[in-house]
């Protein structure tokens, strides 16, 4: 074997510089570890332990004590060179996808959890800030990446595998690790949009995901929803960061007030700029003239978003701007805001008088803050008692919030299901920031055709 100096001695340039590369990001990331977010638990100086395997990944560059890549010796001679006498070349091309693919998912690992994330939009409650189709860059370092709480877990999986991989879980419930938050600038403000974990997501319905398992027991009834599995599927548990991902403008922040009137948001009492894409339900009615397709599609009506009530009478959501231009066609007789008696009941659900259009006042907790809980926001708070903190909630007694939480809403109002309907979202749900687009797909229209929004690539997602 070797001595130490002689392996020293035989390690070329390029070893040390990968090997000082790999140490400096290494100890770089373990520090981030460390030091944690000071907003919310503060340092871990435990995790700088992990420093101690500085040694192992230089030693993988340079005096190679451990053989890591022990099958490179089974590598058949090329061309102009002697053969190799332990050459093998099934070993050896099997032995080179295995440390390929091993190094990708590991990469991909913590770069998808740490650094930023692939988020496609699937539904129009953004619209039309964000499309359907849009393909997000989510930022995972500006709040803070999370560390994940299922750490042993396939990679670009959220929560189930593919059916061509057999379905079934994509994670081990076991280590489960605490929340913990890495030291990020800047927490989430009003007016951001935000990718969160789904709240409600806690308890899924397999077969009936959308509308979520709490609206189910609402309208059909607990006992219907958790015995009727023909229906309903199998009742799962999900931990927080493998429920699935939402994206959603955030409209109130932790001490704020928040109410709605007549669709404007209020804020400690005063009136909030309403976002130019914000869109609202409207019927439409016409002196009979056909509202044709290209028509609506020079207008911006998604056509997923088009409803035809009869002969003169039709039903899309509107920006203002497209509101106005309606109303100078002259075919066009009346419009006609959405009756809020369409949006069913909010959050909490059964006790409330709420409407979508007409909601609260409301206090959005603050880390810290201290609560009487009386009759009149008991519901309001138990959720987030009972299922995000753990903790008993008891009317008549102060209650002390654990944690910062925050309200989202979407741009399409009367198309999203958003905190009027699940309430609130926790701070340990929040997963990043998207960035800008950096593609889109118009699923309508064929290749060549229009089928990639070109004019929203690199679009800031603001």
């Amino acid at each position: 074997m070797k001595s130490f100096k002689n392996r020293v001695l035989d390690t070329p340039r390029g070893g040390w510089v990968r090997a000082g590369i790999w140490c400096t990001l290494y100890v770089v990331f373990v520090v981030w570890v460390a030091w944690g977010d000071p907003r919310t638990e503060g340092h871990d100086w435990m995790s700088l332990l992990w420093l101690l395997m500085v040694p192992v990944i230089a030693d993988a560059f340079t005096t190679k004590y451990i053989p890591w890549s022990w099958w490179r010796k089974y590598k058949p001679a090329d061309k102009d060179e002697p053969a190799n006498p332990q050459a093998n070349p099934l070993l050896y091309t099997i032995c080179s996808w295995i440390d390929a693919i091993v190094f990708a998912l590991v990469a991909v690992y913590f770069i998808n959890i740490y650094i930023f994330q692939n988020y496609q939009i699937p539904s129009s409650s953004l619209e039309k800030t964000l499309r359907v189709g849009d393909f997000l860059y989510v930022s995972k370092m500006g709040y803070g990446a999370r560390v994940p709480q299922t750490p042993l877990s396939m990679p670009l999986v959220q929560h189930t595998m593919p059916e061509w991989l057999g379905g079934g879980k994509s994670y081990f419930d076991h280590p489960h690790w605490d929340y913990k938050r890495l030291a990020g600038w800047k927490t989430p403000q009003k007016g951001d949009i935000v990718v969160f974990n789904f709240p409600a997501g806690d308890t899924v319905c397999t077969k009936v995901q959308n509308p979520d398992y709490y609206t189910l027991c609402h309208y059909r009834g607990r006992h219907v929803v958790n015995t009727r599995k023909d229906i309903f599927g199998d009742i799962v548990v999900r931990p927080v960061d493998r429920r699935e991902n939402y994206v959603k403008r955030c409209v109130g922040t932790p001490g704020d007030s928040l109410q709605i009137i007549d669709n404007v948001i209020y804020i400690n009492g005063e009136q909030e700029p309403t976002h130019e894409f914000a869109q609202l339900n409207y019927f439409v009615r016409t002196d009979g003239h056909v509202l044709t397709k290209s028509f609506l599609d020079s207008l911006g009506v998604s056509r997923d978003d088009r409803l035809k009530i009869d002969a003169n009478i039709y039903h899309y959501p509107l920006t203002r701007a497209m509101k106005e231009q309606l109303e100078n066609n002259p075919h066009v007789l009346n419009i006609e805001v959405e009756s809020s008696k369409y949006g069913g009941s909010v959050y909490p659900l059964g006790h409330n008088n709420w409407t979508r259009d007409n909601y609260g006042p409301i206090y959005i907790p603050r880390k810290g803050d201290r609560i009487l809980i009386t009759e009149d926001n008991y519901w309001l708070y138990k959720r987030i008692a009972d299922a995000y903190e753990f903790q008993p909630i008891h009317i008549g007694e102060e209650y002390t919030f654990k944690m910062d939480y925050y309200w989202m809403m979407g741009d399409n109002r009367h198309n999203s299901a958003d905190s009027r309907y699940w309430g609130f979202v926790p701070e340990d749900h929040i997963v990043g920031q998207p960035i800008f687009v950096w593609l889109s797909i118009e699923k309508d229209k064929p290749w060549g055709k229009g089928h990639i929004r070109w004019n929203r690539l690199g679009l800031h997602a603001e």
